[in-house]
This record gives structure tokens, sequence and C-alpha cells, in this order.
């Protein structure tokens, strides 16, 4: 979203303009402000954005009702099943995406027949403990905090990567081409980002896309972030009762071409993902 200045004479007339591409076209949404940009241009902005996105929402409600409807119904022991198979999922695509060597079935191998298969054991134990934190993060609905995410770098990386595990990171990191923010700034964020969250009177979607955008855009830690990153995701997404998210693996470019384009960007792919996963659910 960009503020769109034009010239017609000797005045000059402000926009707000969106564009979204859609296949091969770009189509574009423009709201106008006047002879000069407002100086409640964040609100107008939230505002508009909120118009752009009437359309995502009513589907993202439908998703929810009707994942509310489906869950409901089924027992006990069919849930547990199903949040097991679900961890399976999400627990190798997560670790994939960070380079890990270990396959679905071999996941699957590792958390319910305890089978370990010729792989490093840092994948080993790595998917053990994301999956045993993933499970525990659905039954407890813990308030978000810095102490919390902490705990779950912690766990899931306390026998592979003792030096760093649990503790934001006091040094810089790079990304391909994007720099993190400077390890002192590191805290100072993390505290506006969990304030962000606790407060947010977001669609719990949303909320999950920004959450995750800036969590990442922050990289607290010196390794596991996306693994921390997409934790966040689920947590906000399931105990506001909506299905979660499984960023997969072989659709990972989508994802990371999202994030050099700007958290606006990113939300727009992220909501469309979503309703595209759970679209049987419409």
């Amino acid at each position: 979203m960009i503020i769109r200045r034009r010239i017609k004479g000797t005045k000059a007339y402000y926009y707000l303009e969106h564009n979204r591409r859609k296949g091969k076209k770009i189509i574009k949404k423009e709201k106008y402000l006047g002879t000069s940009v407002p100086k409640d241009i964040d609100k107008i902005k939230e505002e508009f954005s909120k118009e752009l996105k009437s359309d995502l929402y009513r589907k993202i409600e439908k998703i929810k009702k009707h994942f509310q409807k489906e869950w409901k119904k089924l027992p006990k022991s069919v849930k547990e099943k199903e949040l097991e198979n679900i961890s399976i999922a999400f627990t190798y695509n997560t670790n994939a995406i960070e380079g890990s060597t270990i396959t679905l079935e071999e996941t699957r191998e590792i958390i319910q027949d305890k089978i370990a298969p010729n792989r490093p054991l840092r994948d080993i134990k790595e998917t053990e403990l994301h999956n045993r934190v993933f499970l525990e993060m659905l039954k407890k609905k813990e308030k978000i905090t810095n102490d919390l995410l902490l705990e779950w770098h912690k766990e899931i990386f306390g026998q592979t990567k003792q030096d760093i595990s649990g503790k934001f990171r006091n040094y810089l990191v790079r990304v391909g081409q994007y720099l993190a923010p400077d390890w002192q700034e590191v805290k100072p964020r993390m505290n506006r980002l969990i304030e962000f969250i606790n407060k947010s009177k977001l669609n719990p979607v949303e909320l999950a896309a920004r959450a995750h955008y800036r969590f990442e855009s922050i990289h607290p830690f010196g390794d596991g972030n996306g693994r921390i990153g997409r934790l966040l995701i689920n947590h906000i997404l399931w105990h506001a009762d909506y299905p979660m998210l499984i960023i997969e693996y072989k659709k990972r470019a989508s994802y990371y071409r999202a994030f050099p384009k700007g958290e606006e960007s990113f939300v727009d792919y992220f909501l469309r993902r979503y309703i595209s996963v759970h679209k049987k659910r419409i």
C-alpha cells in the first residue's frame, strides 16, 4: 500500500493505492485522501486494508465455523490421533524448510514407532523435541511471552545447539541479503511484538501473519527462528479456534518470496494461502 501523488493543473491530489497480482494481471484499488495527506493516515490505511480484505475475512470465518463443527463431532481418541498426524506433517515440513534430512515417512517412524533412521543425530533429536513442544503447546493455552518463546527454543534445541538454545542473540545475523536488526534492538523489539500480539483486536489469521512477519524480521535467535516463528503462527490460530496452517516444504518458494516484499504483501500472501489450504471448508 502506497500514497500516490497526482498533479492536475496546478493542484496536487493524494490517493492510497493498493496493487495485487492475480495471475498475469495487476488489480489496482484506490482511496482518495484529499489535497494533502491526512494526519490520521495510519488509521485510514488500517480501515482501507480492512475494506480490501472484507471478502477474505468472510471466507476465513466460514472456515472457522465449519472447522469447529467438524472438530466437535470427533471422539476424543480420534482428536488425539488427528493432532498426532498434524504434528508429524508440521514437524516434517518446518524442519525440512530449515535443512533437516529427515523425510516425512522417517518423521512418522520417529514419532509413532520410536524408530531412529540412519540420519544425523541432531536431526532426529530436533524431530522428537519439536513434536513434543508442538503437542504440549496445543494442550496448554499459555499467554504468549518472551519467556514462552525462549522456553520453546530451549526445549527444541537444548540437546543440539546448547550454546544458543533458550537465548536471544547478542551478535549480528544475516539471512541471505537481509541483515537483521542490531542485537541490542532484539529485546525492545520483542517486547513491542509481544505487546502487539496480546493487545491486538485483529482477526487471528491476520494476527498470525503479522506476528510471524515481525518475529522473522527481528530474527531474535542465533538459529531456529523459522521453527519458533511457525510455532507462533499455530499457537495463535489454534487457541483462537481456527484450523492450523502448515507451510509446506515443497511450496516454500512462495513463502520465501513473500518476505522481501514487506509486511502488507506478506499478510496478503498468508491470508490467501490460508484460504487455499482450507478451501474445502468454505
